[in-house]
């Protein structure tokens, strides 16, 4: 009886230092992306230019890191806001956590050095070396032209600084312990020549992270087609938002002309669109289609190439629910 009970003492034991060696590991040895790399990014008028379409109408950064009035349709940003942060993504949305989007502004960012941005935006480690969840698309921008992350760095530094002291994100388990498996290191491609239509679309509808949205998922897991939309957006009155499938079936964009989809786009571009409010129970989206509108019209059809390239996938589905 003593042997029996001396070896399960045994075979605990060696259990709690195996455990304790990989709790050691994902949180003192991970995330392991390397240091920051030692960059200095000129703030010349063409790369801040550049930064600023990049962040406002392809990425979107001034999207998530804003706080989007969701009394309007499309829930463009509140105004001051961009860039300050605060918009929260939580449970509602599928996530297994509460994450809240940071304040970009040189308040923020003042003591952050290029690098330390750079890999940020790219690998999903923070300054201090905590990993960031990947609803920040990182690892749509890690693949994405080492230049154009310098473009947006230099505009990051242009905004007017805004004092925004926002609450911490919090995973939750299992994934606040896993949370430093998640980033990785960069895979950096130069942009394709404009003239490649389908290598081009292709940069930019991963610049866009359009699959992030336009694909099922559920705690942060991709769990659906590539681009067949149905991701839920759950709205506080308990409306619920879905995304639309991009693919070229019919069900999809299959039977959308190039002019079609880009009219769409361009048909909420400001001053001629000014959004419209919504009640509880209206139809409402989260795709930032004003955002979009502003988008150079040649882009919009390399996105449109490349979407139509891709492999077609059936799928109907609600793109609006009105709370029960």
């Amino acid at each position: 009886m003593k042997t029996s009970i001396r070896y399960l003492l045994y075979v605990l034991g060696g259990f709690a230092v195996c455990l304790a060696g990989l709790l050691f590991y994902l949180n003192v040895m991970l995330p392991n992306v390397g240091p920051a790399p030692d960059i200095t990014v000129e703030l010349r008028p063409e790369k801040i230019e550049r930064g600023h379409y990049l962040a406002n109408n392809v990425m979107l950064c001034m999207d998530c890191h804003s706080q989007r009035d969701f009394s309007l349709f499309t829930g463009p940003p509140k105004p001051e806001t961009e860039g300050a942060g605060g918009e929260v993504f939580d449970q509602s949305m599928g996530l297994p956590g509460r994450f809240i989007s940071r304040n970009l502004t040189p308040t923020a960012l003042g003591d952050w050095t290029d690098g330390e941005i750079f890999r940020a935006i790219t690998t999903g480690v923070s300054k201090d070396g905590t990993a960031l969840f990947p609803i920040m698309p990182y690892p749509s921008y890690g693949q994405l032209d080492e230049a154009d992350i310098r473009a947006v760095i230099a505009y990051l530094r242009t905004l007017d600084p805004v004092d925004n002291e926002l609450p911490a994100s919090h995973p939750d388990f299992p994934v606040n312990i896993l949370i430093n498996t998640m980033p990785q290191k960069a895979n950096l491609q130069p942009a394709p020549p404009k003239s490649d239509r389908l290598a081009y679309g292709k940069y930019l509808v991963t610049a866009a992270a359009c699959n992030d949205c336009h694909t099922r998922h559920e705690k942060g897991k991709f769990v659906g087609e590539p681009f067949a939309g149905n991701a839920e957006f759950l709205f506080p009155d308990g409306s619920v938002s879905r995304s639309a499938n991009i693919t070229s079936h019919e069900t999809g964009i299959g039977l959308w002309t190039k002019e079609m989809f880009v009219d769409r786009f361009k048909s909420y571009n400001e001053p001629d669109y000014i959004p419209h409010r919504v009640n509880p129970g209206d139809y409402q989206t989260v795709m930032p289609w004003m955002m979009y509108a502003r988008m150079d019209r040649e882009d919009l059809e390399a996105i449109y190439d490349y979407l139509m390239s891709i492999p077609p996938v059936a799928t109907e589905h609600e793109l609006f629910t009105v709370a029960q």
